[in-house]
């Protein structure tokens, strides 16, 4: 996982905002066999995208961790589920106001 991000603006919201590292596949399933089947240990650790505070809290808020890692672990995944789309309209919408 990357310490820093080289990104300046959340891969969700696109907000210019301090971000946090979203571990796609999170890591309280590296260590279960079907996740170890499908994917490596260095990929489980590094598939991520740098999220602000706001969008990470509402995708963990959103959905548990085996959803995440089967079914929404990639970032278009993520972007196409209709409940972060509504949360990304939102939060552009807020953005615009200011």
């Amino acid at each position: 996982m990357p310490k820093e991000s080289a990104n300046t603006r959340c891969a969700l919201c696109d907000r210019a905002v301090p971000l946090s590292f979203h571990h796609l596949i999170p890591r309280k399933n590296h260590r279960k066999p079907w996740y170890r089947r499908y994917f490596s240990v260095e990929e489980m650790r590094s598939r991520g995208v740098w999220l602000c505070r706001e969008c990470h809290a509402a995708v963990h808020r959103f959905f548990d961790e085996q959803t995440l890692g089967r079914r929404l672990n990639t970032l278009d995944a993520l972007r196409a589920d209709a409940q972060i789309q509504r949360r990304v309209a939102w939060a552009r919408k807020l953005r615009a106001q200011r």
